[in-house]
Order: structure tokens, then C-alpha cells, then sequence
């Protein structure tokens, strides 16, 4: 209590009196302006507000006049329970049947291609013409087709993802560093010619293929359907087929590598960007399947990556890519000691083999240097020979071939293969000579093992479909030269193979079957993730989409990581079939709305693959499916109503099969099909049945929107769409606002992805209003991409039918205003005029939201505000907004923190190259500064500079090219993979109110929470005038990086898990012609002619 100032001050007594007299009247000047906010005003505001709302969503959705016809349906209908275990192998089969198809594609291009091979004579002569498609249909100034370029029909088609091309041929692709003519081209050319049959009979036999191709081991690319292909923005073709991942693994068997950089001072300059450029593309001919390290060393053994000292790490993406980092790190200086870091190599290896560790299968060393004067024999003799286990590659940098011998001999006695890199352009090509030693033991015991691949980036589909379905996998087989005289050699000709999009895959598991919150999974036999609605692949870059560095690389257990034993991981990896159940903590709403699941997880394997399948049914809604039965007649006439759509991206009948049907929609199909028009079509009949029953079900909401909108007078301001969405992907929508009042004019349109029925997920407002109690609504404030003024407010019920003790969700219903008609009515509900009698209350009186004493919000049961003052404040969490009073919800348990994570996050490199303040500490740092920046400026030079030619064009381009790109990488922030966990807030329900008073320094605030009855809103009355932002910090969503110290992550990374090893090798083959190991000649160079390309350069100059 306070005590009035004003009487004191007359009293007379010492100063240190009148100091504290003055100091207490300040403290009663600033506690006087606590408030009392009556909590039963706010319970009146809560109820009236709960009556209003019910009542206006309930109208204008007609969500009890759905509910009631669902209820006069369930005499005839039948609730079945799902048999997941039944379901997953059924679904498992219709895969391993489509994969089949393609398997068999590829096993007759081989065999064709083998056969041209063994009666075709190599003609060094031979002149050929052939489609280049780089060139096809260009003509020069007089009108005529150029050489290679000759007419080449295309035609837009819709099953290549709507590119021109030609069903009726292949044509050819010759990287740009090829000559499109030399022999050895236009013989493979003219050979594969064979090739375009076998193209054509595959895709009338299977019309769901994709691209076939053959991609020669001499590096050209035949492609069907031929297309135009486009070169790059530099007018070059770098695309090279024999660097693909389905060409590598095809061509040879798992692979154990460790590359040996030489890094001593003899290597400075070009020679270690040479260097560098092989490792790299070493790193880029590796799979998942494959184990390596790098060591570079001077007169010690330096490991690139210290916590891989002494072992092999899985090379996928994300290893290679962290290895590339490192290298591009390495410096020169010192002598070259070769032999300890020979050793090291052969011991890690040996160790891999007596372990059980790395791939058991082909193991090889890479040793990348300008010279080598050491005796190694001794090292071989102790380690390699007789058996040779371990073959040695060699690549001689520079153009010095002083110990060129030494080098050779290296390879050539230890069934190896040695080759000069004296320039950038040279490293492709004799990097890639290593895979064709590698396969000769496979080619000679013409063993043709199909291989698939791991996951990849399908562009074309970029903008397309769902993140999650971007990716393709290849199924690819190698094919041999069967002549006699050869044999010994183990010629590999190439690879053909053929794409498959793993959208189509995963169509084979439909959506309807799997109920509201279940999906279907693929992974591989490393336990990475080829489909999964959780995989995310991209991330934004700015305002672009880009792949992540690790995007094929996401294991099962980071996706579902509630799996914390990793038991659902390694029975899929084992290939074992069986069933696991988990309470897992899922997040709708892009991860902002967390929800409590029971999944149960069934799974198989899928035979002939390296593949692993599994899908989730969500106790609850997964349980159970009901069928109901209409006459085609009367469900047809409902179907064809204006108002009613199906998913677009949903299987009903197949288009794809039959040319004629593919510009058919599914609906138009499905008409089609009905009515006996495509009685050839295959559609679903279960799918179809359920559309039909649905169609005429919800007939009748399509008269009660029409009779409301019709009556336009009495339609509310602000009232824009009415929908309802059906567990067989049907959906309903009326416009009661014309567009050109509508404020959210794209909602459930075309684009609006999240809330439409797609290939990997429901709705949102379908699976929001799942987790609700039936004829509950559930309001929320959109905040997805076609939302971005948060202007609109959706409110949504689930509608269930039931028989005995079983119920089934049916679908959900709904209706979506704007923003403004809800604050309209939060308004003219929480105020009291000033008439109001006030004597019976307790507190401020009159109270209302229109005041500047109290902020008034609608909150949801997430924390999102729907309703404040404030119009920037909707859509965020309310803890941003208000701090203090969040922190006191969470107190008292009103709102439950729950804890998620995120283990494909992307976050910022905080580690800088180097430190823009250090020069300003010594003039030192300034000098260094000058002497690097014109050695750089030199290094261009002398990059620029073409001594005649002496240095091949390309080698500058790709030089010039590498100098840029480090220095532009080094001024850009980088983002990276990373782990994070975040919060999601859940209210209690059985919470119904608080109020409390929270101290804030020199003041305090008071506020009273009262919950909207029959919703999942509550109503906040907060004081307004008491600042508490300086005690109590705001509470964000935003996710924190997970750090590890550096020996977890050091284990993190080189950490096994348990994988499934491919089922063949072929590391050895006793009659392998070993002394094919490689050469070069000698290159002599005139000084006297060097000199003169000096001088005149310079005079140039």
C-alpha cells in the first residue's frame, strides 16, 4: 500500500527523511499503475467469441450436414482394419515387378551391343555420318545442314517431362574435349548403330522407360529419344557419361582407394593445382559402395584428415566433398619421402581386410607426384608381392619425364597403371584409365552384374514436384568385347542403362492406402534414403533452389530419428522383412506444429535390388479403411459436378501406358474409363469405387454452398471459399467471393501445393484437423508461400463414419475468410461500453480491446497468433512477441515445450579463411599482404601467357578457372550441413485458464488467458503500458545448431554403420594381361624455339 506523498512532505525532519519521502512517492507513482483485469470479462469475451465462431464456420463449411450424411450411409458401409504386413508385400512385389521391366531393357541392349561388337572389324579409315546432337538441325549461312547436323524431327512429348524429342531414333553426344570424329568414335558409333531397335522394341514393350542410353568407353553418349542437346553458357558440352555414377559402378566392383599426394616444395605452383584437380576427380569416381583416405606427404606421413588417421571412410557425397575441401588446402614444402606414406597405405588396407572392414573387394593405391627416387622394391616385397592384392596407379605431374621410368615401374609390377598429367585438360582422361584396368577381371569372366545407383538430381523436375520426389536412380550393366583375340585384355566397350524416376516407384504405394499421416520409404543398402516425404534435397540459396552437398548421402536414421536403437535401420539394411512399432514426435505445418504419434513400420526387401522398402501406418487413422458401394450411373453424375476436382498427382487410371491417353487428366481418364469409352485403360477399381461413393456423399454440399452464395446479400463480408477434402483425394471448393474481392486469391489453386492432395502428402488442414476431435474446428493463419500478408484464417473439422466399435476418419471439411472478418468479431465482442455497470466488478471497468490499456490476442494451441492489434504480429509464435508472458504459460504448464530435430538443416560457416583486422596489427601482415597479391597477379600472367602453344588452351581456361573460383569461394559465406534442434510449444487442454502477475522491474503486468470453449484457441488480455522485454528475452522457434566437440565429431564422421555389402567381386582374373600398364612418350622441346615464343609473346604484350 502507498502512502500519500502529499502529507508527508509538509512534516519537517533531516534531509536523508525527505530523500526517502521523495524516492518511496516515485516507487507509488509507478506501482499505482497496476491494473486488475477481471478474468470473468474475459471468460464472457471467450464464450461469445467460442458461440460466434462455431457458429459462422459451421454455416458457411456445412460441415454438420456432411457429418449427417455420412451417418445415413454407415448401415451400408464396412470398416476394414489394415493389414500393414499384407499391404507392404503387395506393394513390394508391384516394384520388384516394375524394376524387373528395366532390368530386362538393359539385358537386351547388352546383349545387342555385344554382338555388333564381336562381328564388327575395326576400320581406322572408316568415314561415317552420324547425328550429333549437339549439331542436328543447324545449317550454315547457305541454308544447308552442317557435317553431323543433319535433320533430325523432334516433337514435344509428354512423357519426357515435355522435351522435344525424336521416339524414333538416338542420336549422339560428344563431350567437347572429344574429337566427334576420330576412329575410335566413328567405329563405336557405327557399331551401336544396332542399338536404335532395341531402343524402340523396349519402349513398345514397357512404355513407362524413361531414357535408354550407351555411354562407350571411348566417350561418346547415345541417347534415346535423341534430343538437341544445349552446351553450356561457353558454348561447351562437359557432360562426359563415362563420369557418371551409373557407368563408374557398372564398369567395376567395390573399391578400396587411398590416394597419395606428394606435397614436397618441388611440387609448388601448377603442378599441385594439377595435383589437387586429380584428386578431386579421383574422389568424383567414387560411390557409397566404396572406402578411401588421403594422405599427402613430404618426408612425413600428413593425413588431409587427422580423424581418419589409420582407416577407410565411406565415400559418399558428403566424405568426398569434406576430402575436397581439405585438399584444397594443401600446401608445398619439403622433400618427397615416399616410402613411409607407401607403407602406411598398405597397412591400412591390410588392416580393412583382416577386419572385415571397407568394401572386401578391389583395393588400390593412387599415388599422385613429379618424380620418385627412392628404392621400393623392398616395400613391395614386404607388402604386395607375390599375390599383388593391392594394384598401384601412378600419375607423373608436370611435363619433366626425369623419373618417368621410375614411376611406370611402380605401376606396371603391381598390375597398376601408369600415366603423364602435364596438364588440367590431361586429368579426365587418365584418371578414368584406372576403372578399365579395374574391371578386366569382371570383363574376362563376363560376369554382367547389374548395378543401381544411389539416389540422384533429376533438374528437369526442379520446379515441378515435391523435394522429395526430384530424385532418380539408374539401373546399368556393362558390356564387353566377346572377340577371342582380346579376351585377355578385358576390353570394356561401356555401359548401357536406363533412368528410372523414383516419383514412379513411389507411386506404386498409394497414398489412399496409407491413411492421413502414413507414407512409403525407400532406401538403399547403405541405409541411405532414395524416397522418403521427409527428405528434403534442396535448400534455398538466395531466392535459387539448390542441391544440398550431402542430398543423396541422408541416412534412414536421420530422417526417422526417433528410432534411436537405429533397429528399424539395420533389419532394412539386412534385407529383413517384419514390423517395429514407435511413438515418434512428428511436425506439420513446415516443422511449426508438433504432433504425438503411434506409427507402426512394416517393411521388405525388394529382390533383384539393392533396395530396402517400408512404409507407416499411424495408429488411429491408418488403422482402418471403409468401403462403400454406388451405382456407376448415379456416382458418375456426381463426379462430374464443377465443383469437384480429384488429385492431380494420384493414380486413379494409368495415362502413361498408352501414347494416345497421356494428355488425359486422371478425372477425364477415369470418366473416360467409366462410361466404357477406354475400356482398355487400367485403373484403379478400389480407388475408383471409393471416388465414386465420396462423389455422391458430398453431392449434396454442392447445393447448400450454391443456395448460400446465391443469396449474396446475406453472405458475411469477408467469407471467400468453402472446401472439403475426402480420403480418396477428392476434393469440393465453392468461391462465395468474386476474385476481385478475394484476399486469398491462390488458396487450394494449382500452386498452392501444400494444401492439395499430392504424391507424398495430405493436405495440411486434412491432417491438422485429423488430430482434432471430430466437429471440433480447428482455426489457424496459414503462413506458406500463397499466404505471405497472413491475411486469411482457415477453420476445419474431420468428419468420421463408424460401425460397432471401429471408426474411420471419412475426410475433412472447412472454410477459409479473411483475416479482417475475425478481428471484426473479436472487436464487437471484447469491449464494454461505458454505460456498462461496473459495480459487481472487480477490476478495470469499463474493459475492452479497442483501448490502449490492455493488448488483446487470439492464440492457437501451438502459440500462433491469429488476432492481435498489431497486424505484423499475426502468424508469429506469441513468445516473439511477448516474452514474459509465454515464459509464464510454460511455468505453469499451460504450454508444453516439445524438443524436435532437424538432421538435414543447413547452417552458416562461421569459419573465415582469414581475418580482415590482422594487417591493421602489424605493417608485416601488410607487407605479406603486397608480395601475395602480385605473385597472384604473376601466376595470371603466366597463365595468360601461350608460349606458342606449349600450353594447351584448355589447361589456361580450366587453370584461370580454378584460380577464380577459389578466390570467389573465399569472399562468400558458405552454408553447410549440420544438425539442430528446435522447439514446437503444445497447449494442455485440460488447462482452461490462468492469470497471473509477472514483476518487471519498476512495474508489473498483469494478464488473464481464458480458453475458447469447443476450439484450439485461447483469448489473452494483457496490460499494456508495462515493458518486460528487458527481464524477459523473447522466446523464438529458432533452431540451434547441435555442436560436438571435436572427438564426438571425429567418431561422428568415421563412424561404420551397419551396411549391406553388394553381393559380387571381381578384384582378380588369372589371366589378366597385367602389362597393359600404361606410357608416354617423350616430349622434346626446341630452346632455341622456346625463346623466340618468348620474346615475341612479350613483344606482343
Amino acid at each position: 500500500m502507498c502512502v500519500d506523498v502529499s502529507i508527508i512532505c509538509h512534516r519537517r525532519g533531516s534531509s536523508w527523511v525527505t530523500f526517502f519521502i521523495v524516492y518511496t512517492g516515485m516507487l507509488c507513482v509507478f506501482t499505482h499503475a497496476q491494473m486488475k483485469i477481471p478474468p470473468e470479462t474475459v471468460q464472457k469475451w471467450a464464450i461469445t467469441l467460442s458461440e460466434k465462431i462455431n457458429a459462422f464456420a459451421s454455416k458457411y463449411s456445412g460441415a454438420a450436414l456432411l457429418q449427417k450424411k455420412l451417418k445415413d450411409v454407415e448401415p451400408i458401409i464396412r470398416i476394414e482394419e489394415v493389414d500393414g504386413a499384407r499391404l507392404v508385400q503387395d506393394f513390394s512385389d508391384e516394384i520388384e515387378r516394375m524394376l524387373g521391366s528395366k532390368m530386362k531393357s538393359v539385358k537386351r541392349l547388352a546383349d545387342i551391343a555385344e554382338d555388333a561388337d564381336l562381328y564388327h572389324e575395326f576400320n581406322a579409315s572408316l568415314q561415317f555420318d552420324y547425328f550429333n546432337a549437339l549439331l542436328v538441325n543447324t545449317m550454315d549461312e547457305e541454308g544447308n545442314f552442317i557435317e553431323l547436323g543433319g535433320e533430325f524431327p523432334l516433337e514435344e512429348n509428354e512423357h519426357f517431362n515435355k522435351l522435344a524429342v525424336n521416339t524414333l531414333m538416338s542420336d549422339i553426344q560428344v563431350p567437347t574435349n572429344v574429337y566427334n570424329k576420330d576412329p575410335d568414335i566413328l567405329n563405336g558409333v557405327y557399331m551401336s548403330e544396332a542399338l536404335n531397335d532395341v531402343f524402340i522394341s523396349n519402349f513398345q514393350k514397357d512404355p513407362t522407360l524413361t531414357w535408354q542410353y550407351f555411354g562407350s568407353s571411348s566417350g561418346f553418349f547415345r541417347l534415346y529419344p535423341g534430343i538437341k542437346w544445349t552446351p553450356d553458357s561457353n558454348g561447351v558440352v562437359a557432360f562426359d557419361c563415362r563420369n557418371r555414377n551409373w557407368y563408374i559402378q557398372a564398369a567395376t566392383s567395390p573399391k578400396d582407394i587411398i590416394i597419395l599426394v606428394d606435397v614436397s616444395g618441388s611440387m609448388k605452383g601448377l603442378k599441385i593445382t594439377i595435383a589437387k584437380h586429380t584428386i578431386n576427380t579421383i574422389l568424383d569416381t567414387l560411390g557409397e559402395n566404396d572406402f578411401v583416405n588421403v594422405i599427402a606427404y613430404t618426408d612425413y606421413v600428413r593425413y588431409v584428415e587427422p580423424c581418419f588417421k589409420g582407416t577407410l571412410v565411406q565415400a559418399d557425397l558428403d566424405n568426398r566433398e569434406h576430402f575436397k575441401l581439405l585438399v584444397e588446402q594443401l600446401h608445398v614444402k619439403g622433400e618427397a619421402k615416399v616410402k613411409k606414406a607407401m607403407k602406411e597405405s598398405f597397412r591400412i588396407l591390410a588392416d580393412a581386410r583382416a577386419n572385415g572392414q571397407g568394401s572386401l573387394c578391389n583395393q588400390a593405391i593412387m599415388l599422385i607426384t613429379d618424380g620418385a627416387m627412392e628404392d621400393f622394391q623392398s616395400v613391395f616385397e614386404e607388402f604386395n608381392w607375390p599375390d599383388k592384392k593391392v594394384r598401384v596407379f601412378t600419375y607423373l605431374i608436370g611435363r619433366d619425364m626425369t623419373f618417368s621410368e621410375n614411376v611406370k615401374w611402380i605401376a606396371c609390377n603391381n598390375k597398376g597403371y601408369y600415366t603423364h598429367v602435364s596438364t588440367l585438360a590431361d586429368v579426365q582422361e587418365n584418371v578414368m584409365e584406372y576403372l578399365h584396368v579395374l574391371s578386366r577381371p569382371m570383363v574376362i569372366n563376363h560376369d554382367h552384374d547389374i548395378i543401381w545407383t544411389e539416389a540422384y538430381m533429376d533438374s528437369v523436375l526442379f520446379k515441378s514436384m515435391a523435394h522429395s520426389l526430384l530424385l532418380m536412380t539408374s539401373v546399368a550393366m556393362p558390356v564387353f568385347s566377346k572377340k577371342k583375340e582380346t579376351l585377355s585384355h578385358g576390353i570394356l566397350l561401356g555401359v548401357v542403362g536406363t533412368d528410372i524416376p523414383l516419383l514412379e516407384v513411389m507411386k506404386l504405394a498409394p497414398r489412399y492406402k496409407l491413411g492421413t499421416h502414413g507414407y512409403a520409404f525407400l532406401i538403399t543398402n547403405n541405409g541411405y534414403i532414395l524416397a522418403h516425404p521427409d527428405l528434403r534435397p534442396l535448400y534455398n540459396d538466395g531466392k535459387k533452389l539448390k542441391p544440398k552437398p550431402n542430398y543423396n548421402s541422408v541416412d534412414l536414421s536421420e530422417a526417422e530419428w526417433e528410432d534411436t536403437e537405429d533397429s528399424l535401420r539395420t533389419a532394412m539394411v539386412k534385407g529383413e522383412t517384419g514390423t517395429l512399432a514407435l511413438d515418434v514426435r512428428a511436425a506439420v505445418d513446415k516443422g511449426k506444429r508438433p504432433l504425438f504419434l503411434k506409427n507402426d513400420y512394416f517393411y521388405t526387401t525388394i529382390n533383384e535390388t539393392p533396395f530396402s522398402f517400408g512404409m507407416v501406418l499411424t495408429r488411429g487413422h491408418g488403422q482402418y479403411m471403409f468401403f462403400g458401394n454406388v451405382s456407376v450411373e448415379e456416382g458418375l453424375h456426381d463426379l462430374q459436378q464443377p465443383d469437384l476436382s480429384i488429385a492431380a498427382e494420384w493414380t486413379y487410371c494409368e495415362t502413361d501406358i498408352d501414347p494416345h491417353h497421356r494428355k488425359l487428366t486422371q478425372l477425364q481418364a477415369m470418366v473416360r474409363y467409366l462410361t466404357g469409352k477406354e475400356p482398355d485403360l487400367e485403373c484403379d477399381e478400389i480407388l475408383l469405387q471409393q471416388v465414386l461413393f465420396d462423389a455422391v456423399v458430398t453431392a449434396p454440399l454442392e447445393a447448400y454452398w450454391t443456395t448460400l452464395a446465391l443469396n449474396g446479400p446475406g453472405v458475411d463480408e469477408g467469407m471467400e471459399t468453402a472446401f472439403l477434402g475426402t480420403r480418396s483425394g477428392l476434393m469440393r471448393v465453392i468461391r462465395y467471393a468474386g476474385s476481385e474481392k478475394q484476399v486469398g486469391k491462390k488458396f487450394l489453386t494449382t500452386v498452392d501445393k501444400e494444401n492439395l492432395f499430392t504424391l507424398d502428402h495430405f493436405p495440411i488442414w486434412y491432417r491438422l484437423a485429423a488430430e482434432n476431435k471430430p466437429g471440433q474446428f480447428f482455426f489457424y493463419v496459414p503462413q506458406d508461400d500463397v499466404n505471405k500478408g497472413r491475411n486469411t484464417f482457415v477453420a476445419v473439422t474431420s468428419v468420421t463414419v463408424t460401425e460397432g466399435k471401429r471408426t474411420a476418419l471419412a475426410g475433412a471439411i472447412g472454410m477459409q475468410a479473411s483475416l479482417d472478418l475475425l478481428e471484426g468479431l473479436l472487436l464487437s465482442i471484447a469491449k464494454q461500453p461505458n454505460d456498462t455497470d461496473c459495480s459487481d466488478v472487480d477490476g478495470m471497468c469499463p474493459l475492452s480491446c479497442e483501448g490502449i490499456d490492455v493488448n488483446c490476442y487470439i492464440v492457437d494451441n501451438n502459440g500462433f497468433i491469429l488476432v492481435s492489434k498489431e497486424r505484423g504480429d499475426v502468424g508469429k509464435f506469441f513468445g516473439e512477441v511477448d516474452g514474459s508472458v509465454m515464459a509464464q504459460l510454460l511455468k505453469s504448464g499451460l504450454y508444453k515445450r516439445v524438443t524436435l530435430y532437424d538432421y538435414q538443416a543447413m547452417c552458416k560457416n562461421t569459419h573465415h579463411h582469414a581475418s580482415g583486422a590482422r594487417p591493421l596489427f602489424s605493417p608485416f601482415y601488410g607487407l605479406v599482404a603486397l608480395l601475395k597479391w602480385f605473385f597472384s597477379n604473376f601466376m595470371m600472367f603466366l597463365l595468360e601467357f601461350n608460349i606458342c602453344g606449349l600450353w594447351h588452351n584448355d589447361y589456361v581456361v580450366d587453370a584461370k578457372a580454378v584460380y577464380h573460383a577459389t578466390h570467389k569461394q573465399k569472399k562468400q559465406e558458405l552454408v553447410q550441413p549440420c544438425n539442430t534442434e528446435y522447439p514446437g510449444f503444445m497447449y494442455d487442454t485440460s488447462i482452461r485458464e490462468t492469470n497471473s502477475i509477472i514483476k518487471c522491474g519498476r512495474c508489473q503486468k498483469m494478464f488473464v488467458l481464458k480458453q475458447v470453449p469447443n476450439s484450439n484457441l485461447v483469448m489473452l488480455v494483457v496490460q499494456a503500458d508495462c515493458d518486460c522485454s528487458r527481464q524477459y528475452a523473447p522466446i523464438t522457434l529458432m533452431p540451434k545448431e547441435v555442436k560436438y566437440n571435436a572427438t564426438v565429431k571425429c567418431n561422428r564422421m568415421k563412424s561404420q554403420k551397419i551396411r549391406r555389402r553388394p553381393e559380387s567381386c571381381h578384384a582378380y582374373h588369372p589371366h589378366e594381361n597385367a602389362k597393359d600398364c600404361g606410357g608416354a612418350s617423350e616430349i622434346a622441346i626446341s630452346l632455341k624455339l622456346f625463346f623466340i615464343c618468348l620474346v615475341t609473346s612479350l613483344a606482343l604484350r
